[in-house]
């Protein structure tokens, strides 16, 4: 039988993911949405402690200030139209006070850094080459947040400095966390603000950093761009802006990393964990009898869960259905 489509084998690991797996994700698109997967089923995941980021040398500059254990001060903050924020970090830290602001870096940083000294892995999505430099400092930011573009220089960063910066960066990881491992991602998300062919450029050079890091390092490669690029290749596959990888996309990538790297115990308990949480987020038209056998079933299965994974997180579904109400369906 034909196969009308371009299989991309990924390679199965031989260490799996379990529920008592510590892991840090960071990065860009599949580092974000593999861990808002991950924390939704209850995993042991912290996902981007200092906001989504998509260049690797920004990245590498976070991990090695969450191995310092060194926490943001005020003097590191900058104020530019009424907010308060970070180059370092995305714009959902930024606020109109100060102290606010500080306290919702440091509150993640910490999460960040106990997660990072023993995580078991480390799953890093590049994003882009292309990377906003400020001229005062030649500091290459995270995030820009609407500063004047006159603040920077646009520049593309070689394979061989993003290769060099991660040696050092892993270096330093596996000084504090030996037993960390490491596996590399490039975000299968279109850069076409950059231009077509430099978004390819982009690409290029980070497949070719990634090549280089585990030809020389013990690191791993999951291949979430070469499976929307080549499996996926096709419109119906992407969202709206024809850049970003769709809801169907999204769940077909995630069934490959599961495939790649759960445990064939945590896919049984993911399934029972994911049966939990779409049971909490339906809410009932009418509340009667049945409504009340219903959540009376959710709490049972949430109590005999918890029995043998007291670790497991289940407080916000259960207030979720103890305060259902009557505006239909939501899941």
């Amino acid at each position: 039988m034909e196969i009308f489509r371009t299989i991309v084998k990924e390679s199965i690991s031989p260490v799996k993911v379990d529920y008592s797996t510590p892991m840090l994700m960071a990065g860009s698109c599949f580092a974000e949405n593999t861990g808002r997967m991950m924390q939704r089923l209850k995993f042991n995941a912290v996902l981007n402690p200092f906001g989504i980021v998509f260049h690797p040398i920004p990245l590498a500059q976070q991990l090695e200030r969450l191995l310092s254990a060194k926490e943001y001060c005020a003097d590191e903050l900058r104020h530019d139209s009424d907010l308060w924020f970070s180059f370092d970090h995305h714009g959902r830290f930024s606020h109109p006070e100060q102290a606010n602001c500080l306290a919702l870096i440091n509150d993640e940083f910490q999460q960040g850094w106990q997660q990072l000294a023993k995580a078991q892995w480390l799953f890093v999505t590049f994003g882009t080459a292309w990377a906003y430099q400020l001229k005062e400092n030649g500091k290459i930011v995270a995030n820009c947040h609407h500063y004047p573009a006159s603040a920077f220089e646009r520049i593309r960063t070689e394979a061989d400095e993003i290769c060099e910066r991660w040696t050092a960066t892993l270096t330093r990881l596996w000084e504090v966390n030996p037993a960390a491992r490491v596996v590399f991602s490039v975000s299968p998300v279109r850069h076409l603000r950059d231009g077509a062919h430099e978004n390819q450029l982009s690409k290029a050079t980070l497949l070719l950093a990634v090549e280089r890091l585990n030809k020389n390092l013990n690191t791993g490669y999951f291949p979430a761009y070469e499976i929307m690029q080549d499996d996926l290749r096709d419109y119906r596959f992407y969202d709206e802006d024809m850049a970003h990888p769709n809801a169907i996309a999204i769940k077909y990538i995630w069934q490959r990393f599961c495939t790649t790297y759960l445990s064939d115990d945590a896919v049984r308990v993911m399934n029972k964990v994911d049966d939990i949480v779409k049971a909490s987020e339906h809410r009932p038209i009418h509340h009667n009898e049945a409504t009340r056998a219903f959540k009376n079933a959710c709490f049972a299965k949430i109590a005999e869960m918890q029995k043998t994974y007291p670790q497991l997180d289940f407080s916000q579904e259960t207030e979720l259905l103890n305060h259902c109400d009557s505006i239909g369906i939501c899941w």
